[in-house]
C-alpha cells in the first residue's frame, strides 16, 4: 500500500511539474513579446534622452532622475517613465505655472470671443494646445512603462515557475526511489506474513 501511495504522489508531482513548465514557457514568451513590442514602439519615436544644457535647465530632482539615461535613445520602460515624469511634466509645469491641462483649458474656455482673439487669448490657446499634446505623449510613454513592467513581472514569474518545476521533478525522483524501496520491503515481508504457523500436537 505504501508503494502504491508513493507512486500516486509521484505521478501527481509529474503532472504539477508539467503544468509549471508550461506556465514557465508561456510566461517567458509573454516576457519576450512585451519587451520586443515596447522596444520597437518606443524606438520608433526617435526620442533621445536629454543631456547637457537640457538637463541643467531642469529642477535638480528632475535632472538627477534623468542623469542615468542622459544621451541614450528612449527605448525602455524605465527611460519612458523618467522622460514622462521628469522632462515632459517638468516643462508642462514651467509653462503653466503648475496648473493642470484641465485648469488651463477651463480658463481658456471661460474667455469671451473677444478675449480669445486678443494676444493674451492666443497665448492661452497655444498653452492649452501644448498642454494637451504634452499630456498625450506623457500618457503614451507611461503606458509603455506599464507594459514593460508587466513584461518584467512575467519574466520573474517564469523563473519561479521553472524553479517550482525543477523542485517537483526532484521530489518525484525521490518519491519513485522511495516507492521502489517500499515495494522491495513489502515483497520481503509478504511471504513471512503468509506462512502458516505449525500445529501443536498432544
Amino acid at each position: 500500500m505504501r508503494s502504491a501511495f508513493d507512486k500516486l504522489i509521484s505521478w501527481t508531482g509529474i503532472a504539477l511539474a508539467g503544468v509549471l513548465l508550461l506556465a514557465g514557457g508561456l510566461l517567458t514568451w509573454a516576457n519576450n513579446f512585451i519587451d520586443d513590442q515596447v522596444h520597437e514602439q518606443l524606438s520608433s519615436q526617435a526620442i533621445t534622452m536629454p543631456e547637457g544644457e537640457a538637463l541643467a535647465s531642469l529642477p535638480k530632482a528632475d535632472a538627477e532622475a534623468l542623469k542615468p539615461f542622459a544621451g541614450s535613445q528612449l527605448d525602455s520602460g524605465p527611460e519612458a517613465k523618467a522622460y514622462a515624469n521628469h522632462y515632459i511634466a517638468a516643462h508642462m509645469d514651467a509653462m503653466s505655472g503648475g496648473k493642470t491641462y484641465n485648469e488651463v483649458s477651463g480658463e481658456y474656455l471661460q474667455m469671451s470671443d473677444e478675449e480669445k482673439a486678443s494676444e493674451e487669448g492666443q497665448a492661452a490657446a497655444g498653452l492649452r494646445q501644448s498642454m494637451f499634446m504634452g499630456n498625450t505623449l506623457r500618457g503614451l510613454l507611461l503606458y509603455g512603462y506599464a507594459f514593460a513592467t508587466i513584461g518584467t513581472i512575467a519574466g520573474m514569474a517564469a523563473w519561479v515557475a521553472f524553479g517550482g518545476a525543477t523542485l517537483m521533478i526532484i521530489l518525484v525522483a525521490l518519491g519513485m526511489r522511495h516507492s521502489k524501496k517500499a515495494k522491495a520491503q513489502e515483497a520481503v515481508s509478504a511471504p513471512a506474513a503468509a506462512k502458516p504457523s505449525g500445529l501443536v500436537t498432544a
